[in-house]
């Protein structure tokens, strides 16, 4: 049985290159891509309007990809190192278990959809 994860990785904007090609070297191409925004322990930025405090979201880039378990310590290690700059907001990963995948075009399942 082929178990299968997905990583949603939330990094800042200007390292999706470096994360995308980290990721191309190791074999693993298809992604997703969406702009969010959000804020962690540094709470986003402060800002004052009419003598409240404002809390303005932080914008981000999360990278979903899913793939077999084999490849998700090496995909792990290669988000680290290319989106690490050290400073607050670097970001998070998250995995989870993917019970199925499907390509639609072809009805393929499992691995073969990955």
């Amino acid at each position: 049985m082929n178990l299968m994860k997905k990583i949603e990785a939330i990094i800042k904007p200007f390292k999706l290159e470096d994360v995308k090609d980290a990721l191309g070297d190791i074999g693993i191409e298809g992604m997703t891509i969406t702009e969010v925004k959000g804020f962690g322990r540094q709470k986003g930025n402060l800002g004052e309007q009419s003598g409240n405090q404002l809390i303005s979201f932080i914008p981000k880039l999360k990278i979903e990809v899913v793939i077999l378990e084999e490849y998700l310590e090496p995909a792990v290690q290669a988000i680290i190192e290319s989106a690490r700059t050290g400073k607050i907001g670097d970001g998070k990963i998250f995995i989870s278990e993917v019970e199925e995948v499907l390509r639609i075009r072809t009805e393929q399942r499992g691995k073969l959809a990955v």
